[in-house]
């Protein structure tokens, strides 16, 4: 892949977290590539991720703890504006 598209990418990815956290830093960055993925997946792909949920029940709760997680960050940010 192009390094120049990957960096412009990068960028992309690192403000909406900015945008919809209020903060960025590499683990939130990673936490929202994660959440975005998967509510994708959920969305366009309903049995493959509800075969992943059933195949690894703890990486269901540990996605469960990251969606909550993020609503949270995103509720505090969203307070914080208003």
């Amino acid at each position: 892949m192009d390094q120049k598209f990957s960096d412009q990418f990068a960028a992309l990815i690192e403000k909406y977290t900015e945008l919809l956290l209020g903060d960025k830093n590499d683990e939130l960055i990673e936490k929202v590539k994660i959440w975005v993925l998967y509510t994708y997946m959920a969305k366009s792909m309903p049995p493959l991720v509800k075969h992943w949920n059933e195949q690894y029940p703890e990486g269901k709760e540990a996605m469960k703890k990251l969606i909550s997680e993020i609503k949270e960050l995103n509720d505090i940010h969203r307070a914080k504006i208003k």
